[in-house]
């Protein structure tokens, strides 16, 4: 691992406009340009969404493991592009072939590996793998379009 390829939580901050409680990458690990991105997150019983999913046995959303594939892809978009803009945002605007395999609970690492399949002109094509000791949990593509905020 290339020490200048990590990413802490105030580099993410500042590529990402997500704040808690809705941002989920705690730290990028490793990434290459136009390839690559690990990331991780630390699943505490902190969680605010815990409280309710579900009561007596937490379980980490499933929707929210899809969104924080999508922020890592966004990291990897934002980390491919020669300049960023502050006035662009990427978007997420579709997931294919979502696929869970095993629940998430508190106190687990999802370390999330997200590759970058193809671009064509503002959209991005990803394929994202979520793992938990060694297991894949979640596995899924995803696009995503850069936007110009006006």
């Amino acid at each position: 691992m290339n020490e200048k390829n990590v990413l802490n939580i105030e580099e993410i901050l500042n590529l990402l406009p997500h704040r808690y409680p809705f941002l989920l990458v705690d730290r990028i690990l490793d990434f290459k340009k136009g390839e690559y991105l690990r990331a991780i997150k630390n699943v505490s019983f902190n969680e605010p969404f815990f409280q309710g999913h579900f009561p007596r046995k937490p379980v980490f959303p499933g929707v929210l493991i899809l969104e924080a594939i999508a922020q890592s892809a966004g990291i990897l978009a934002f980390k491919s592009i020669s300049k960023v803009n502050s006035r662009e945002l990427y978007y997420l605007v579709g997931i294919d072939e979502a696929r869970f395999k095993y629940p998430v609970q508190p106190g687990d690492q999802m370390i999330f590996q997200v590759k970058l399949i193809k671009t064509k002109r503002s959209l991005t094509r990803f394929e994202g793998t979520v793992m938990v000791d060694k297991k894949m949990v979640c596995k899924a593509t995803m696009m995503c379009s850069r936007i110009q905020e006006t």
